[in-house]
């Protein structure tokens, strides 16, 4: 993440990733880009596809040390649930069960990567994924016009030491790609630019979810 990554590696950089509660029509709102259907929403579930419960950790102790799925709500408060979804470890994202609810997928770096061509790229995309105006987002929110109609939010994240950072600055999507044992990609969008940013984190972060239809 952009500061995230300053505090590990001292390089400038961020991330972003969400879905919301049970699927049904009302709160899936599905929206066509890029020959892909994406959820307007992050998702919100505590329960696996086969519905085993996803644990819900809120100590940081315990969080920082999982290597097994989870969820909390951002700074462990449930009224940022039906805004901003909840935030997930990456174990999951990728947990056999299944985090996405039937007929959907949690975004591949793949798909991330399609759809911010599709956008106009990388320096542009940002903008078009945000959601307009300073309801959510801080001052300026640069570039946001939410043409894409996916209305990003800034949920910000869980980091490396269980603290929460970031609401309202950054918007951060855990993709369904790994990088490697310890890293997987993800997604940024930021509220001082247009850009989204593709890196790499830590799989113990947390972060919000996006999903696509199969």
């Amino acid at each position: 993440m952009r500061l995230i990554l300053i505090s590990i590696f001292a390089i400038t950089g961020l991330i972003a990733c969400t879905k919301t509660s049970d699927p049904t029509p009302q709160n899936l709102l599905p929206v066509s880009n890029c020959n892909q259907v994406w959820e307007t929403k992050n998702l919100d579930v505590a329960t696996y596809r086969n519905g085993d419960a996803i644990p819900h950790v809120t100590d940081s102790a315990q969080w920082v040390h999982l290597t097994t799925g989870a969820w909390c709500y951002y700074n462990n408060d449930s009224a940022n649930g039906p805004i901003y979804g909840k935030l997930y470890n990456w174990y999951a994202v990728n947990d056999p069960r299944g985090l996405a609810p039937a007929g959907y997928h949690v975004s591949t770096d793949l798909e991330w990567t399609s759809l911010v061509a599709c956008l106009g790229g990388d320096s542009t995309a940002g903008g078009k994924i945000k959601e307009a105006g300073l309801m959510h987002w801080l001052t300026p929110n640069t570039g946001a016009t939410n043409s894409s109609g996916i209305t990003g939010l800034p949920a910000g994240c869980r980091d490396f030491d269980g603290s929460f950072k970031y609401i309202s600055s950054y918007g951060i999507w855990w993709s369904s790609t790994m990088e490697d044992s310890s890293y997987a990609w993800a997604r940024d969008i930021y509220y001082n630019d247009g850009v989204i940013l593709r890196f790499s984190d830590l799989k113990i972060l947390g972060f919000s979810v996006r999903c696509l239809k199969d």
